[in-house]
């Protein structure tokens, strides 16, 4: 399962990376076509947007598969060991029934009625944009099931074993 994760941390970062790259280039291509030439690109302002949609989702996934999204510590911490892990186990299920329902369930929908449309510049379907949100969704599902497995099989809360694994 380590190995799995390694591998889509990898593969999502690359993509975010890419993503932000391009998303750069199209903007500051934007801005000069806008600004130098007075005749602002319809293309780029479009494929901004997707850039920036799929960047968003898939950052998102990417920071839940490093634990890194925000959270309120001092809560948690009140309570002893076990419990602890109780709360991260119900915390890791809420995410996990917000991805499947809004994300893929929803995204999922979205998709299928966007698919129809055309987007104005580009003249592809709509769709494309709204596909990232199953998919971001299916990526947060499996760290979470990643995350419950790491805690049942370690008998420790997440943050003892990345504070570990930092001081390593």
């Amino acid at each position: 399962m380590n190995l799995i994760k390694t591998l889509l941390d990898k593969i999502l970062g690359t993509i975010c990376m890419i993503l932000f790259g391009f998303l750069v280039v199209l903007v500051t291509w934007q801005v000069v076509t806008r600004f130098v030439f007075n005749e602002p690109s319809m293309i780029s302002e479009e494929l901004a947007k997707y850039c920036f949609v799929w960047l968003v989702l898939f950052g998102a996934a990417f920071v839940f598969g490093e634990n890194g999204h925000m959270s309120i510590e001092f809560i948690k911490e009140r309570f002893p060991k076990k419990m602890t892990m109780g709360v991260e186990i119900l915390i890791e299920l809420i995410i996990i029934a917000f991805a499947a329902l809004v994300l893929i369930k929803g995204g999922l929908s979205a998709t299928s009625l966007a698919w129809t449309q055309m987007s104005a510049a580009l003249q592809i379907p709509v769709g494309y944009l709204y596909s990232a949100m199953p998919l971001s969704g299916l990526f947060i599902v499996y760290y979470c099931l990643n995350n419950i497995y790491l805690v049942l099989k370690r008998k420790k809360p997440l943050e003892e074993m990345h504070l570990k694994a930092e001081g390593e």
